[in-house]
């Protein structure tokens, strides 16, 4: 029988990046803040994330993942959210199903940020077969983050900077009827000065869209940042374009508390200086419904 925990306990399957502020090095600390227990299951270890650095250590941790998730199946441990990010080799995407299945719970948030590439290029350790595989594992996911390039990929389709609302409400329905519920869509184009977020939600049939303000600045570790906030927030109680709203804000906050500073863009935003605002209640709501 499921027992509900007194603070929510949320399972993080990423990788683990030594320097660059990315993957568990924030999903950790954002949903220890926002009041969520993270246990996490390290994907692969790296030296340092892929975004920039050249050279880095990569160790792929699939033999390791099955002794440690029997050792969870023996504690019956319980999770009211599972959480996915990068994914050491195609094989684990069969462990992360299963995992999904064997600790499935009523009211349980399954979250799947299919972390493929960027900019029309998938990240270095990503090939067609781990494509394949991520078309899988995302009919088990209650939600989805992926920017455009990973829509792009998932759908079979090509990668545009310029593709309009129109077509992107389509791409977001057609994901949808894959399996999950809620898709999000990060960085979609919207003017000459913003992106957008786009989400569609099955089971109400609406559309959602929050704009984001340019900064002239890539940080890698942002799409890291939304996905985790939005996972905080919908366990929080959070509806969804309040989660929408709350991990776009933060994310600009982030951006913009680093972009003035002298460091490499590469070592991701200075999340420490604003940690704490996720604490914070939403003071204004810039979501909007797309007829």
């Amino acid at each position: 029988m499921y027992t509900k925990t007194p603070v929510p306990r949320a399972a993080a399957i990423h990788d683990l990046s030594g320097f660059g502020r990315s993957s568990l090095t924030v999903v950790i600390p954002i949903l220890s803040t926002m009041g969520i227990q993270v246990v996490p299951l390290p994907t692969a270890i790296l030296s340092t994330h892929t975004g920039g650095f050249t050279g880095y250590h990569y160790h792929d941790l699939t033999p390791e993942l099955p002794g440690i998730i029997d050792h969870w199946k023996q504690l019956k441990i319980d999770f009211d959210a599972v959480y996915s990010g990068f994914l050491g080799s195609p094989q684990q995407v069969d462990i992360v199903i299963d995992f999904i299945r064997f600790f499935s719970r009523e009211h349980q948030l399954v979250v799947v940020d299919p972390v493929l590439g960027d900019d029309g290029i998938s990240y270095g350790p990503i090939g067609p077969e781990m494509i394949d595989r991520m078309k899988k594992l995302i009919g088990f996911a209650d939600i989805i983050t992926p920017n455009i390039t990973e829509a792009a990929f998932l759908l079979d389709k090509p990668y545009s900077p310029s593709i309009t609302k129109k077509e992107m409400k389509t791409w977001v329905r057609e994901l949808s009827d894959q399996g999950p519920a809620t898709v999000i869509v990060t960085s979609v184009p919207a003017s000459e000065k913003t992106t957008s977020v786009i989400a569609y939600n099955r089971t109400d049939g609406r559309f959602w869209e929050v704009q984001c303000g340019y900064v002239p600045a890539f940080y890698p570790g942002t799409g890291d940042i939304f996905t985790s906030v939005i996972t905080g927030s919908l366990l929080q109680g959070d509806n969804l374009p309040l989660a929408l709203d709350r991990a776009v804000q933060f994310v600009s906050m982030a951006i913009r508390a680093s972009f003035g500073h002298n460091i490499p863009n590469r070592e991701g935003v200075l999340l420490e200086r604003v940690l704490n605002n996720l604490r914070a209640p939403v003071t204004s709501s810039s979501y909007e419904i797309l007829s």
